[in-house]
C-alpha cells in the first residue's frame, strides 16, 4: 500500500479523534470504543491508532480498560 498525503491525513485525523473523545470520556473499555468505530475502520486500523497514542504516553491500558493521561 503506498502511503499518500491523502492516507496520511485521514490517518492523523482520525487518531486525533479517537484521542479528542477518550480526552472526554477519560476512560473507556476498549471493546466498546471498537464496537462504535468498526463501521470506519477495521481491527488492526484500529489496534494500531490505540498504540500510537499509547505509544505517545496520552493513553495507557488497563485490564481493557483504555484511560486518558494525556492534558485535560
Amino acid at each position: 500500500m503506498t502511503v499518500t498525503k491523502a492516507r496520511l491525513s485521514a490517518a492523523f485525523q482520525a487518531t486525533v479523534a479517537v484521542a479528542e473523545s477518550l480526552r472526554e470520556l477519560k476512560q473507556v473499555p476498549s471493546g466498546i470504543l471498537y464496537a462504535q468505530l468498526m463501521g470506519v475502520m477495521d481491527l488492526p486500523t484500529f489496534n494500531a491508532l490505540i498504540r500510537t497514542l499509547k505509544d505517545t504516553g496520552l493513553v495507557i491500558e488497563e485490564n481493557y480498560m483504555l484511560v486518558w493521561k494525556g492534558p485535560q
